[in-house]
Formats: C-alpha cells, structure tokens, sequence
C-alpha cells in the first residue's frame, strides 16, 4: 500500500505495519472518515469543554480509547497541548502524527531515511505526503521552540529536501535558525 495508490487504512497495522482498511487519505486526514461516531462525538465535546482542561482531557482519552491512531485524535491532542502550551507534548504527539503518517503512506520509519522518491512530495493534492511534510514541519519547528536546534534544524532540512518548492514554508524556519547568533547588523 503507498501514497500513490489514493487508499489508505488507519483501524489496525497488519503485520507489516500497513493499515487495515482502505479509505481516501483526504477524507481520513481532513474529514475523520473512519472515525467511530462515539470518537468524533468524544473529539467535539473536547472542543466545547477546552475551558476545562480536565474535562476536555477526559474527553480525548475517551476519543484516544476509541480510536487510539485516528489522524483526527492525534490532531485533537496535537491542537489541546500545542495551545495550552505543552510543547514536550505536542512534540510527543507529533512524532506519533508523523508515525503514523510514515506508516500510512508506506515511507520509512524513520525520517532522516526518507527520500524525494518515496512518494509524491512536491504533488500538493497527495494528502498523505503533504501531511507526512506538515508533520515533520510542525516536529522541527517544537524542536526549534523547545531549545533543541540541532534537532529542529535537521528536521526542517529533511523538509526542504522533500519539498524543494517550499510549498509548506519551511524555508523562513530554516532562515530563522541560520540568522540566530548573527549580530543584527550581519
């Protein structure tokens, strides 16, 4: 199963770690299609209760419980912690995004291994390399964020290396991390 293909599952990993069942990337990602109604309804009380932290972590545990590596809860919890401020747990969720993302789309599993060619990157309607390089992006930027140059450094090159038109933006992060420890009259 690859990006290419238009068909990816997200209920379980068979034994080579491709997903179950097929459905359109763009409807998994974007739409939640695949999501158990009792998730998405989980998914929406969170977003009516984020006032209340603990309820609305209740809520994504239920979603979590449900549907534990539904892009849509993934992003629930990305979105929570990422807002509230929890960047060590956004990054952790956004590792499992780009996991999952790799897995999806048949890629390597580790990132730095991945190449131009593994699927259609530079295609901006390929829902699911465009998610993998919005995941990567959003991993190095909480690194960059977190104190962690070097590691957000390589992750936001391996995403110019993958999305040489920058369709993502990734290069004004990339200039950021160049400029720091430069005077302001460099």
């Amino acid at each position: 199963m690859t990006a290419r293909s238009g068909q990816i599952s997200v209920d379980t990993p068979d034994a080579t770690g491709a997903w179950a069942w097929p459905l359109d990337p763009t409807a998994v990602i974007c739409c939640a299609a695949g999501l158990p109604d009792a998730a998405r309804d989980a998914l929406e009380a969170a977003g009516r209760d984020y006032p209340d932290e603990a309820l609305c972590r209740a809520h994504l545990a239920r979603a979590q419980d449900l549907a534990p590596d539904h892009p849509a809860v993934l992003i629930g919890f990305y979105r929570f912690h990422f807002y509230g401020g929890r960047l060590r747990e956004t990054l952790a969720v956004g590792l499992r995004c780009l996991d999952w993302a790799a897995k999806a789309a048949n890629l390597q599993p580790d990132w730095r291994a991945v190449r131009p060619g593994d699927a259609p990157f530079g295609d901006f309607a390929a829902a699911l390399p465009r998610f993998y390089l919005f995941c990567l992006k959003g991993c190095g930027y909480l690194n960059l964020r977190l104190g962690e140059p070097a590691a957000g450094q390589a992750m936001l090159e391996k995403l110019a290396e993958l999305d040489p038109g920058d369709k993502l933006g990734g290069r004004v992060l990339l200039q950021v991390v160049e400029r720091q420890g430069r005077d302001d009259d460099d």
